[in-house]
């Protein structure tokens, strides 16, 4: 149910491969998708906001009906629908499921919030349906989107200001404008309060004003990412006279007033959220809008134990599940619902960027801080068993850091990238200047006995020359003290994978253990980065941008609530990700993503796991669908389904 642009991260283990939360298997997904004083953040932005309405205004070309980061729209201005949709979709019925995803503060096992966009609470799934933006996402295109709240966009020639112009149409749940009022204090306050993830995203943005009740203008510095007004575009309008009299930043179980789609209906705190379909939903003949969001009831399930869901579906106690464990995948699936046809079972390929899945380490422990113990680490990690007994062989490696795209770092490096890494090279190493022209380094493939022998005397080699030796069957470092890791998790599906993991690791002298805790105080930990190592999926987008500061910049190492749970702190890569951000063509990001990937790795950053390149999915019989393929950026599900007749 992903609507923006900003890329979700997920802790949902295992088998998230792709998309989806995972962890019996191996991959997470969206979840873990600046608490700086509000006071320090209002003054320099009322600053930044009076010097731009006091300069002058730089010209705006032609307003245009759709944005990309290149420019390049797949439909026309008179667009009647998107490609991917059935257009005479009958609405009603109702979809449910666990949800796959999660984004900001959103748990998978549990809610108590209905405000995510903030750091505090647990956020509920789904509530982005009840918000419109300014802009809609075209699924089978990697970075576009078109105009929903806003008819059309002009944008200066130095792409510093960007002029939207609003739908007069447009309407709140309780038929009040939206306005660019609404506008202009919704990306102000998200960037003033918003979840860190949010604020760092909007940091090159300085500021959105009105211009009149339907031109909202947002203003950006000349080092703002490509992706930067995409994020803008697709991010919630909320409404300014509501938030008159309630604090944004307050975590509350009170529904928000929105615009979108749908409006919050019952739902039990930690147990189910169900939204209700707006019958008058201003924008529903929209060109964005037709074929979709056709359920008049969407509900997000929640489970603490993973078996306990996949019994619960079925039961028929929901409808839709995205199966991430591969055990149920290959032997859960012979109910006898599914066996005589009332339960449909299939894959979709998903050929969206599957990311990095692995334990991430975190370098502010003194343990992580020299990088020949960190790479000891994976080669006490045993895939290739791990894949045969405990996931089928349904997995696939995990590499990079941009796995299964072209922006995946292959073989030695071609001369544009090494044309890249000649201009960073001052920021370079000697080792790392010769590592980064051959081939990125990769994770060891064992013998598959789980307990590989040459790979443990690799990984002891490793760990003495990093002045660590056992003593008294322990690994202590000069000054006799020991080494412990802690494989923190809110969720124990990924336990039996971790386990052997752990057992290598103590044959090495390390002590290890796994430690499970509710989803709050996991979530707390991740946010202090009170942790040694945790399981993690980080999703990009097809067009990476300001994202990757949040998941690997220097600031966001030290910034509470950032996806930068390594605590990666190095001006190479800072550089990198400021080449990505301003790349002018396809061919110089893929470039720069490449030499990008080729140093993440190079850095030992965590120990990586594994992924899938389709989405499993298994549905009760009462839905039915478009009958074209999916859009390729996305499975598209709930949003363009809808319910049998019958």
């Amino acid at each position: 149910m992903s609507r923006g642009f900003l890329a979700p991260t997920s802790p949902y283990r295992p088998e998230r491969a792709s998309g989806g939360q995972s962890r019996d298997d191996g991959n997470v997904t969206r979840r873990h998708v600046l608490t700086l004083a509000a006071g320090a953040l209002a003054a320099p932005l009322l600053v930044r906001r009076s010097l731009a309405q006091d300069a002058p205004a730089p010209a705006t070309t032609a307003e245009r009906h759709g944005l990309s980061a290149f420019g390049d729209l797949k439909y026309p201005a008179d667009f009647a629908h998107f490609d991917y949709v059935d257009p005479k979709a009958p609405k009603g019925g109702s979809f449910s499921q666990v949800g796959p995803t999660a984004a900001y503060n959103q748990a998978f096992q549990t809610f108590n919030s209905l405000n995510g966009y903030i750091l505090k609470g647990d956020g509920a799934q789904g509530i982005d349906l009840t918000f419109d933006t300014l802009m809609a996402r075209a699924f089978d295109e990697p970075d576009a989107a078109y105009g929903l709240v806003a008819k059309s966009v002009a944008i200066s020639e130095d792409g510093t200001l960007y002029r939207f112009r609003l739908r007069p149409e447009a309407r709140f749940h309780d038929g009040s404008l939206i306005t660019a009022e609404d506008v202009a204090f919704s990306l102000n306050i998200l960037k003033e309060k918003g979840h860190p993830i949010i604020a760092q995203s909007l940091s090159e943005m300085t500021g959105a004003e009105a211009e009149g009740t339907e031109i909202a203008v947002v203003r950006f510095t000349p080092r703002r990412a490509r992706d930067v007004p995409l994020i803008v575009a697709t991010l919630p309008i909320f409404s300014k006279a509501y938030y008159a009299t309630k604090p944004f930043d307050e975590s509350t179980l009170e529904p928000p007033l929105g615009s979108g789609p749908y409006k919050v209906g019952k739902f039990e705190v930690g147990r189910f959220i169900a939204y209700e379909r707006v019958p008058d939903y201003w924008g529903k003949d929209l060109p964005v809008n037709r074929g979709v969001n056709n359920f008049d009831v969407v509900r997000f399930e929640y489970f603490r134990d993973r078996d306990v869901g996949f019994e619960a579906f079925k039961g028929k106690a929901y409808l839709f599940r995205e199966e991430f464990t591969a055990r149920s995948w290959a032997t859960g699936y012979d109910f006898p619902a599914l066996k005589d046809g009332r339960v449909k079972k299939t894959e979709i390929p998903d050929e969206t960027p599957s990311g990095a899945q692995g334990w991430f380490l975190n370098l502010r422990r003194p343990q992580f801080a020299d990088r020949r113990v960190r790479e000891a680490l994976s080669y006490a990690f045993d895939f290739e068993w791990t894949n045969k007994n405990l996931m089928f062989g349904l997995y696939k490696r995990t590499h990079s850091f941009f796995e299964n795209s072209d922006l995946k770092a292959e073989g030695p490096a071609g001369p544009d990238e090494i044309a890249l890494i000649e201009r960073i090279r001052d920021k370079l190493s000697a080792q790392a200047l010769e590592e980064l022209k051959g081939d990125p380094w990769s994770p060891p493939i064992s013998d598959g006995s789980g307990q590989d022998r040459t790979l443990l005397r690799k990984a002891t080699q490793l760990l003495r020359e990093a002045g660590w030796s056992i003593k008294d069957g322990r690994l202590v470092n000069a000054k006799g003290e020991a080494m412990t890791i802690e494989f923190l998790d809110d969720e124990g599906s990924l336990e039996r994978h971790t386990a052997p993991f752990i057992k290598n690791l103590k044959v090495l002298g390390i002590s290890a253990s796994f430690r499970l805790v509710d989803p709050p105080q996991y979530q707390r930990r991740l946010n202090d980065f009170d942790f040694d190592a945790t399981v993690r999926r980080f999703s990009v987008s097809t067009v990476p941008g300001e994202s990757l500061r949040a998941f690997m910049g220097s600031q966001a190492a030290k910034t509470p609530g950032s996806n930068n749970l390594s605590g990666i702190a190095n001006p190479a890569i800072d550089t990198l990700v400021d080449t990505v951000i301003v790349a002018n063509t396809r061919e110089d990001l893929r470039t720069a993503c490449k030499v990008l990937d080729r140093l993440l790795r190079a850095g030992r950053y965590w120990v990586p796991q594994w992924y899938s390149g389709a989405h499993r999915i298994a549905y009760w019989d009462t839905f039915e669908h478009p009958s074209v393929p999916p859009p390729k950026y996305d499975r598209a599900i709930p949003l363009t389904w809808w319910a049998k007749p019958e």
